[in-house]
């Protein structure tokens, strides 16, 4: 896929002419609602993110530059050159304003008319189902006029889960479904029950797309044990109404 006019880094513009045809004759994938993706202007792609392989087929499959943001941290050495270089924006975060850091510099990529990659559950799916979404697209939106384009990305967790080291060959998909306009919250962006309200909107049509289950609570807190979720299958429903019904029978 030719990269459009739009001003990208010259690295990203190299990896965009190699990367793609190798995902076609790999991974053969199946991409739906790619006219949805505006041609020019601002917009977030907002994306489930099952797998570190979303960050490179999302941008493969797109015409024009995405670009994503990441921690100054590891902007250092060759990696700053090689960050900068993939259309990684790094952000600065100092003095316990990290969300808000975050915020500013997305809104610096929008109102230059860029398209903003970003991950409204915050990290990877620890199992492969969708996480409660945090507030910062909707933010973004509301703040920058921006349109919210949901996009599902599907099979890339089976291609490289959690702890695998290789990933594996089989097909993957990419579903975009139709931009989100939030502008009837207009002058409400600090009102957490209109930011809840879209994100669990938004999120919704992520869950549509993708066909995953869904889990409402943040991802981060299952993966460090903070909160701790079953598989949802059958068999360990009954296991757990078995164990409250022994505890009933003990107290009586």
């Amino acid at each position: 896929m030719a990269m459009t006019r739009e001003q990208a880094p010259a690295l990203y513009r190299v990896l965009h002419g190699i990367i793609p045809p190798v995902i076609n004759a790999l991974y053969r994938p199946r991409l739906e609602g790619m006219e949805h993706i505006p041609t020019s202007g601002p917009a977030i792609l907002a994306s489930n993110h099952l797998s570190f392989l979303d960050s490179i087929f999302l941008p493969a499959a797109v015409e024009r530059p995405v670009f994503f943001l990441g921690k100054s941290d590891y902007f250092k050495g060759w990696k700053r050159w090689f960050f900068e270089g993939v259309g990684v924006m790094p952000v600065h975060r100092q003095g316990g304003d990290a969300g808000e850091a975050s915020l500013r510099k997305g809104q610096e990529i929008l109102e230059q008319g860029r398209l903003l990659g970003i991950y409204p559950e915050g990290t990877r799916s620890p199992d492969g189902r969708l996480y409660r979404g945090k507030t910062g697209p909707v933010r973004l939106a509301l703040r920058t006029g921006a349109p919210i384009v949901p996009v599902a990305m599907i099979g890339t967790f089976e291609i490289l889960p959690p702890g695998a080291s290789m990933p594996r060959i089989r097909r993957v998909g990419m579903r975009v479904g139709k931009p989100l306009d939030f502008s009837r919250y207009a002058g409400m962006e600090n009102d957490r029950f209109v930011l809840r309200s879209a994100t669990d909107e938004l999120m919704y049509e992520l869950m549509m797309l993708s066909g995953q289950e869904y889990v409402d609570e943040y991802a981060a807190k299952v993966k460090s044990g903070e909160v701790i979720i079953g598989s949802g299958d059958l068999e360990e429903l009954a296991a757990m109404i078995g164990d409250d019904e022994r505890l009933l029978s003990q107290a009586s």
